[in-house]
């Protein structure tokens, strides 16, 4: 037997194996006996490749989100961290140490959040669990958003959509602590603290073994440079983290070069740097999807309702979004291609605004399909127009 043990295929497929068991209903005491007697310790990276083996295999991402807190229980103390030989984690302003203190401030936010539900401090306790709240979306968003994408391009998608399935289910979790019963809040609050508090042991031993593993030091400059787009989670004091790496020259030569080009339309003519500001410029957010899937351009503007940074550039439209809703998008998409339908629109309410989100087949002037256009728009200040206006404001 010991001939086996050793042999990473083999602990591949029985790391698979205990994850089928419990998704037939064997329970973590039934399966912990295998898992000890097989392995000495599994790294972050087999995980991640039994996950992948799982949903190629058929099973439904939402399955394998629904086993994550189970199988965690079962991983836990078993993780072999993957470290490079400096602890990217003390260098003040890198992701890693960002992502770290963050949890770190979320972890300290929930002590005090169960302190104060045993104190009975209702008041106390809903604006400490908006603070919560705001904070864990800002985290989330940027994982989701600037680290998933290039998870995916080293083709490690399983933990990303397991991931986020399990995120969107924390903030629902602690968004309805809010409307909670009385005699039902100290339960539901200790669920939704348990599977925060969760979801940073799978952050800090599955997710930064393998970005720490894969990433390069200009992708982590990436994330880090991109990371104000959305801000911070429960931290301040945040230093600008300098890669000591400069960027290519090249590049840099090639895109000035670019914008000095003119961009001949039938109808005028733009240099690059007057389309891009123009674009800039629209009260509308835009974002465009080639006929391949994936995402091409998105503009710039002030008031971005939904954020966007340069690394969703190349990243497949189905990854852009959660588990939860990934089937509406897919489904949109395949209906602008098969021509059975050309727009569609939606609207939600996000605080005090209200957001019209269009989508657009976009075709050429021969009918082909060239991919998909987003607008979307803030539209409760457009609603409160009344009367009219014929003379310039002071």
């Amino acid at each position: 037997m010991s001939e086996y043990i050793n042999n990473r295929e083999y602990r591949k497929n029985t790391l698979k194996s205990i994850l089928t068991q419990l998704h037939e209903g064997k329970t973590v005491d039934e399966v912990k006996g295998q898992f000890a007697q097989v392995f000495e310790g599994v790294s972050a990276e087999e995980i991640s490749q039994a996950e992948q083996a799982l949903i190629q295999g058929g099973l439904p991402v939402t399955e394998v989100q629904r086993l994550c807190d189970v199988h965690a229980e079962v991983f836990k103390g078993s993780i072999e961290e993957i470290h490079r030989p400096v602890d990217l984690s003390e260098i003040p302003g890198h992701p890693v140490n960002i992502l770290k203190r963050e949890n770190q401030a979320i972890q300290d936010l929930i002590t005090q959040l169960r302190t104060l539900l045993s104190d009975d401090n209702r008041t106390a306790f809903v604006q400490g669990l908006d603070k919560l709240y705001l904070g864990v979306d800002i985290h989330y968003k940027k994982k989701e958003n600037l680290m998933f994408p290039y998870m995916e391009q080293y083709g490690i998608t399983a933990p990303p959509k397991v991931m986020w399935g399990v995120d969107d289910e924390i903030r629902e979790m602690l968004k309805a602590l809010k409307d909670a019963p009385e005699g039902d809040l100290r339960q539901k609050a200790e669920e939704a603290f348990t599977k925060a508090l969760d979801m940073i042991f799978k952050e800090e031993n599955i997710l930064l073994p393998i970005l720490l593993e894969n990433l390069t030091q200009d992708e982590w400059k990436n994330i880090a440079d991109e990371s104000i787009e959305f801000g911070y989670c429960l931290i301040d004091r945040v230093p600008q983290w300098k890669s000591g790496q400069p960027a290519s020259e090249q590049t840099t030569r090639s895109a000035e070069g670019a914008k000095e080009g003119v961009i001949n339309l039938p109808t005028g003519i733009f240099t690059l740097k007057e389309l891009e500001c123009v674009l800039n410029t629209l009260p509308v957010d835009i974002s465009f999807v080639g006929k391949d899937d994936t995402v091409r351009y998105f503009s710039q503007n002030n008031e971005r309702i939904f954020p966007r940074t340069p690394s969703v550039i190349g990243r497949n439209i189905s990854n852009c979004h959660p588990p939860a809703s990934v089937h509406v998008v897919e489904k949109l998409v395949n209906d602008f291609k098969s021509g059975v339908k050309t727009s569609e629109d939606f609207w939600i309410r996000m605080g005090n605004k209200y957001v019209l989100i269009r989508y657009f087949a976009v075709h050429d002037t021969n009918g082909e399909y060239l991919g998909v256009l987003e607008v979307t728009q803030n539209i409760a200040p457009i609603q409160n127009i009344k009367g009219e206006k014929r003379m310039l404001s002071d």
